[in-house]
């Protein structure tokens, strides 16, 4: 360590010795949030032994109260985890009480995070663990470090943390947002990068809550629409919430602000704003731009999101939620849990969605696409291998990915693509929950949830003989099938919140009143999926400001209307070639993009490579099989 480097942690060792060895002030040594915060945490004895976490069925239900937060805060979760994993630290999500309710990142350091109880159902207040970042963010209610030796209690010495406090549209605390790892690992850097996160879940929680008017400003109009941007929220003529960049734009407190009368603010004509750009005195002469709209879905709750997840928003509204409130309560008593829904419907995020609602919600979600897997390697990636099992197989052989989801939700995506002859070995595991790993041993004893997907017809399969009936019963105790897009009465509503999601907000575009019925109209076969991945063309060809209209959208979602379902004619086989050649043309060009890697155009379509290996094999003139 450089003499430079030493100078603080020389500095902190004085201090301890002033204030645990003497009690004295260290108040010349330690930044005043580190020295105040030891006065708070007197009572705690600073050699306390570390807890245990509470109880899983406390922890789930302390995490069902707190879910929109989580869901709320999960985009910036994955975001700064990406950021934790290249340095060796994690990412912490505590509720306001700071008890932790989320925790990722570096698989090296999260051992060591859990031997000193830094982890989910361990609550970290300065009243049980004394200072330390997410405690004292919480006390001091500022975003703040705390490094090596400034933690009250000496077995968190080794410890750098930087946390920021998340805050209600009323000033209320919310949660924390915390990076930890060894403090060499931990800087100002890290510091900026939750205090931003911070920023942006509080954003998404204000609109998430939000009814009645929304008024959104900034000084500098193409701030509006990001979470830099002002917030106030309007119900009943009165100011209900506001966020901070509000507060420091009107030069307010929440106090100050909440419950006033918004004619005596805004002045008389605030409700004229309504969907118009303008401009705001404020006092002293100052001009900001702003935006008023009214909420369309009030109370609302935005998805949990996660890395890879490309359906977000798939499952997100009230129609998905009685499905996946009971799904939560059979799945919850030990019942297989069976996800039907066509390809891009959402099954992946739902059952995501049930994994954080559900008693397991603490343990891991291990998701497996057994279609992707070829038939030579998906027994070895279930069911794990001894080693030296079979000519390049690791040498410490591998747990198996059933093993991984011991106390937590095992996830089998396309569960119908498992081979004949691995389904009874599935099976037996299922029952006895003992998994074997090839090449013998001694089975291991397994706990968890199943929940599996298919966009097939278990029936149907089990009839034609490539799906074991007991294996159907044993996974399907519940089924849940999720509408198609072209189904859901939700559309419209829909559209137009993805349509904003996918950068119409930021770039200030109105999707016209044609537009909107044009996209509701069309039959979607890729689901939320395509419906995503069109919305981010259109918005990626149209300018700032630009009224979207039907003329703007490309030619083919014209023409494909979707009639009602009970009158959904039968398409008639001359109708299917311009499809088939779509798809053709779909297949060919996401090969070219992917340099023919069939894995990466499989990914990339959001399709099984099953798929490509047949429209390869009959551009070959030969049968599929080969």
């Amino acid at each position: 360590m450089s003499a430079q480097a030493q100078l603080p942690s020389i500095a902190v060792a004085q201090a301890r010795e002033l204030f645990f060895g003497q009690g004295h002030d260290p108040a010349p040594w330690i930044a005043p949030h580190i020295s105040r915060s030891w006065q708070r945490s007197r009572p705690v004895d600073h050699h306390a032994v570390d807890p245990e976490p509470m109880a899983l069925a406390l922890l789930s239900e302390r995490r069902e109260q707190a879910m929109r937060l989580l869901n709320c805060a999960q985009p910036e979760l994955d975001g700064l985890a990406e950021h934790a994993v290249g340095n060796g630290c994690v990412v912490i999500l505590s509720d306001a009480s700071g008890l932790i309710l989320e925790e990722i990142g570096s698989a090296d350091f999260l051992p060591k995070a859990q031997r000193i109880a830094l982890q989910p159902g361990v609550e970290w207040s300065e009243h049980n663990r004394g200072t330390n970042a997410i405690g004292t963010a919480l006390a001091e209610r500022e975003a703040l470090m705390v490094l090596g030796g400034e933690h009250y209690l000496a077995q968190n010495s080794e410890l750098g943390c930087a946390a920021a406090p998340i805050f209600t549209g009323r000033g209320e605390l919310a949660g924390a947002l915390d990076i930890s790892g060894e403090t060499v690992r931990v800087n100002t850097h890290a510091l900026g990068l939750v205090r931003m996160a911070a920023q942006q879940v509080e954003h998404r929680m204000m609109l998430a809550e939000a009814g009645g008017h929304v008024l959104r400003f900034h000084a500098r109009p193409a701030l509006i629409g990001t979470a830099r941007e002002g917030l106030m929220v309007i119900e009943g003529g009165r100011i209900v919430a506001a966020n901070r960049v509000a507060l420091e734009l009107f030069g307010r407190s929440w106090k100050e602000l909440l419950d006033l009368e918004a004619e005596d603010f805004l002045g008389a004509n605030w409700p004229r704003m309504e969907h118009r750009r303008g401009l705001l005195t404020l006092p002293g002469g100052r001009q900001i731009a702003t935006v008023m709209e009214r909420s369309s879905n009030p109370g609302s709750v935005r998805p949990l999101q996660r890395r890879g997840m490309h359906t977000q928003g798939a499952a997100e509204t009230d129609d998905v939620q009685p499905l996946l409130h009971k799904a939560v309560r059979v799945l919850n008593e030990g019942v297989s849990v069976l996800v039907n829904g066509e390809t891009g419907s959402g099954k992946e995020v739902f059952s995501r969605r049930l994994h954080a609602a559900s008693r397991r919600s603490a343990g891991p979600f291990v998701a497996v696409d057994c279609a992707s897997l070829p038939e030579t390697l998906i027994e070895s990636e279930l069911f794990g291998y001894e080693q030296g099992a079979f000519t390049g197989a690791k040498r410490k052989g591998m747990a198996g990915r059933i093993r991984e989801a011991h106390g937590g939700v095992l996830f089998l995506d396309e569960i119908a693509e498992i081979p004949l002859a691995l389904q009874t070995r599935l099976l037996r595991v299922l029952e006895e929950r003992l998994v074997t790993p090839l090449g013998g041993g001694q089975g291991v004893p397994v706990d968890f949830d199943l929940v599996c997907a298919t966009h097939g017809h278990l029936p149907s399969l089990v009839e034609a003989g490539r799906f074991r009936a007991d294996l159907m019963y044993r996974v399907a105790g519940f089924t849940v099938t999720l509408p198609a897009l072209r189904q859901r009465d939700d559309r419209h509503a829909l559209i137009s919140r993805l349509f904003l999601e996918a950068g119409g907000a930021a770039k200030h575009l109105q999707l016209e009143a044609d537009a909107l019925e044009a996209l509701a109209a069309y039959r979607w076969p890729g689901n939320v999926r395509e419906l995503r991945s069109t919305l981010r063309s259109i918005v990626a060809l149209a300018d700032a400001g630009d009224a979207v209209t039907a003329a703007m959208l490309p030619a083919h979602l014209l023409g494909n209307h979707a009639p009602p379902a009970e009158h959904a004619p039968t398409p008639a086989a001359p109708q299917a070639a311009p499809l088939q050649a779509m798809t053709r043309h779909a297949l060919d060009e996401a090969l070219k993009a992917c340099d023919h890697d069939v894995a990466k155009a499989a990914r990339r379509l959001g399709i099984h490579r099953s798929t490509i290996y047949r429209h390869l094999a009959r551009q070959r003139g030969k049968p599929a099989g080969n």
